[in-house]
């Protein structure tokens, strides 16, 4: 089967993979001192890479090509930058992963062989990543068939069988192997070869709930034509649907030549269509920006970070341009920099009064300029928590003005004073600085610029109590330089919604702690959503969650609040409503408030859900029929999923719902449930969705196994894949639930 994956994906003989397979030494590089030759090879799977490990009791560590996020070349990690010399820089390069997991920073023999780890990495990475669902399907089971040939001599025995079924998280009793194994066995000869095989595959991988639809539209000669296509297209998944359009699906999809020549779409074309993303049940049109991205800024929701410089908790993790960077490839557009003085002049980055490791500020804007916008093309925000002298605030408006250039607005856009936020399209590509300013910005137009240069310090406080005993409100010098850069979101503190109203420009925003603006959105709700048409407000994590835990943000976008900053380290249930609030609109980190929270006049209280024309209460159906290749929760040979689906309705309280199926007994592969649920949506605007997969256990907390959450109204109708993430956030490859929607206005 080897030969086969590598013929299809690669071409015969391809050297890149070649290259791979046979493997090479690298130097691997952790600290200046740390610098170990290890031996790095493609396993035969085509898919997994290997590395020797010297350690007596370690196994030799592989880590899987589907984890990759990127392959770097020179000397531009964190890692390298630190510790190599610059001599080595076209020797170096560095796997970045997807997940929590560290870079693998390695030096080759030679610059040659260095670009060949680099290229032929890349390649394979790439291939993987275009293959279509039915291929990484393939994919791993042939990867499971090879783990159970225990004797490679390329049969499989009736043992092998069932150790194969336990690889692909199937438990099942001998009878059912001894019955399979007969059926498939027709050369009668014990074992299972070549054809036998496939036809075991085959019989393993059928979709009986796939036949069954099909085979309702699947009206001429046992095939589906154009016409019982476009049917399918209107009366199931209500797209509008031409003839055109079935014809362009059939050319695509169908593997069959023949059925193609005839116009027919056969039962794999069928499958092959519904396992496209753009078939999938998020709906294809809003994967793309399909927002009007001309409104000002406070009117979009921003997908925010806290203490986006840390890795892991908040007392001694480690600090790490990474950090940055994962927060903005995931689409992040406001990120936290906690400024204090460092040596040599050089202001450093920390979590301060804690073990947290020290960044230097300017290796950190490096970082930002360089992939802030890669993901999206919108505006990044710097949130600054400025701790700093005068002196080092200097450095910082220096290096931030070296380093970001004309992308760093430093003015408002347009000629004079202006009266409202510019929007994401005007400030495209460009960096606006949150932080604390010595004058009102009208002071600049009126040439009366102030002399004093104390301002109050605002501190996210790590214990609420001990703040209010020490009161911190401490007077802070600020240099003129970084004060001048403060244009948009000049940071002030908090009197009230009427004070706000009265006395507070439309650029001076506050930051609240969540535990107040929690407080605000329950109680002040109304008069909340009402101060965010016009003003910005900022929600950031408790200071007593030291191991970066998060808040859930739902409430807060409920207000109408835009940067609800979350500890983007921490994988979690809130992370994956961030996510999934954020996959739409072309994954830009910003999306429009609806418009009832854009009207400063709007009666919308998303506790009381004061009834107004903006009110349409939908009806969701959901059912959960099936998933497939759910992956193992814990990797021992003998552990098998129990897998139960969740059905989660998030937004405003009146629509906050959970449903659950009941658990299927030991089959990860291709357990089926069949199981109807509805919801009352009341504010879909608001509303996200969240199915999540979990493995039942009766005696302790069911283990997660993956998830998936959109906004509502990016819904699509019908039969529907839905993708899974793993905890990390990261697409699970051949894993999938598959559903009907069904979306009714409500009587």
């Amino acid at each position: 089967h080897r030969s086969n994956i590598q013929t299809d994906e690669y071409g015969v003989g391809d050297p890149d993979l070649q290259f791979l397979l046979k493997g090479g030494d690298l130097l691997k590089v952790l600290s200046p001192s740390w610098k170990k030759t290890r031996y790095f090879r493609l396993q035969e799977d085509c898919k997994t890479m290997w590395r020797e490990s010297k350690k007596t009791f370690k196994k030799n560590d592989t880590f899987s090509l589907d984890d990759i996020s990127a392959v770097q070349m020179g000397r531009q990690s964190e890692g390298l930058k630190k510790n190599t010399e610059e001599q080595v820089e076209d020797r170096c390069f560095s796997i970045i992963f997807k997940s929590r997991r560290k870079n693998l920073d390695l030096v080759s023999s030679s610059e040659e062989e260095g670009k060949q780890w680099v290229k032929s990495l890349q390649k394979v990475v790439s291939n993987l990543n275009n293959l279509s669902r039915k291929q990484k399907t393939e994919h791993w089971i042939f990867s499971c068939l090879r783990k159970a040939d225990k004797n490679k001599d390329d049969n499989l025995s009736p043992s092998e069988v069932k150790s194969f079924m336990h690889l692909i998280n199937i438990e099942v009793d001998d009878e059912y192997v001894e019955m399979l194994f007969k059926k498939c066995d027709r050369s009668k000869s014990g074992t299972l070869a070549g054809e036998e095989i496939k036809h075991f595959y085959d019989l393993l991988t059928q979709r009986d709930e796939i036949d069954v639809i099909y085979g309702e539209y699947a009206k001429t000669t046992g095939f589906m034509s154009a016409q019982n296509l476009v049917d399918f297209l209107l009366k199931e998944q209500r797209e509008k649907a031409t003839l055109a359009d079935a014809h362009r699906i059939i050319e695509t999809y169908e593997p069959d030549e023949n059925a193609k020549e005839k116009k027919l779409l056969s039962k794999d074309g069928f499958l092959m269509y519904l396992n496209h993303p753009d078939a999938m049940i998020l709906n294809p049109d809003h994967k793309d920006v399909y927002q009007d991205m001309s409104q000002p800024l406070n009117h979009y929701f921003i997908s925010s970070s806290h203490n986006t410089y840390l890795m892991e908790d908040q007392l001694k993790g480690p600090s790490s341009t990474e950090a940055y960077i994962r927060a903005l490839q995931k689409g992040c557009r406001c990120v936290e920099l906690d400024c204090w003085d460092g040596s040599d002049n050089e202001p450093v980055i920390y979590h301060g009064y804690t073990l947290t490791s020290k960044i230097l500020f300017k290796d950190v804007i490096k970082a930002i300029s360089e992939h802030a916008f890669k993901t999206s093309q919108y505006p990044v925000i710097l949130s600054l928590e400025n701790h700093c002298s005068v002196e080092q605030q200097e450095v910082m408006a220096r290096h931030m003005s070296s380093i970001l250039g004309s992308a760093l607005i430093t003015s408002p856009l347009g000629d004079g004073m202006p009266t409202n936020f510019p929007s994401p399209e005007e400030l495209k590509g460009k960096f606006l600085i949150k932080g604390k300013r010595l004058n009102k910005l009208e002071d600049t137009f009126a040439e009366a610029a102030a002399d004093d240069n104390d301002v109050t310090e605002e501190e996210e406080s790590n214990d609420e109590d001990a703040q209010k005993e020490k009161n911190t409100k401490k007077k802070l010098k600020l240099a003129k330089e970084l004060s001048d850069m403060v244009i948009y979101f000049k940071s002030v503190h908090f009197h009230g919604f009427e004070d706000a109203q009265k006395n507070l420009s439309f650029y001076e925003m506050a930051s609240f702690k969540e535990g107040k603006a929690m407080k605000l959105a329950e109680e002040s709700a109304n008069a909340y959503v009402r101060h965010n048409v016009e003003k910005f407000s900022r929600i950031y994590p408790a200071g007593s969650r030291t191991d970066s835990s998060n808040y859930n943000p739902l409430p807060l976008w409920n207000a109408g609040c835009q940067i609800v900053a979350l500890n983007f380290q921490t994988p979690c249930t809130d992370m994956d409503m961030n996510q999934g609030r954020f996959l739409v609109n072309g994954k830009s980190g910003y999306i429009l408030k609806p418009a009832f929270m854009r009207d400063v006049a709007t009666e919308f209280d998303p506790i009381t859900l004061t009834r107004g024309d903006w009110l349409t209460h939908k009806t969701l159906h959901v059912m959960v029929i099936s998933a497939q290749q759910l992956p193992k929760v814990n990797q021992k040979k003998s552990s098998i999923v129990d897998p139960l689906v969740k059905v989660e309705i998030y937004g405003v309280p009146a629509d906050v719902a959970e449903k659950e199926t009941k658990p299927f007994d030991n089959n990860g592969f291709n357990p089926s449930w069949n199981e109807n649920f509805q919801f009352d949506v009341y504010v879909p605007e608001l509303a996200l969705v969240r199915f999540s997969i979990e493995d039942y256990d009766s005696s302790s907390d069911n283990d997660f196994v993956g998830q998936y959450t959109l906004p509502f109204n990016s819904l699509k109708m019908g039969y529907r894949h839905v993708p899974l993430f793993n905890k990390n956030g990261d697409l699970l490859p051949s894993a999938g639930l598959f559903v009907h929607i069904m979306v009714l206005d409500a009587e």
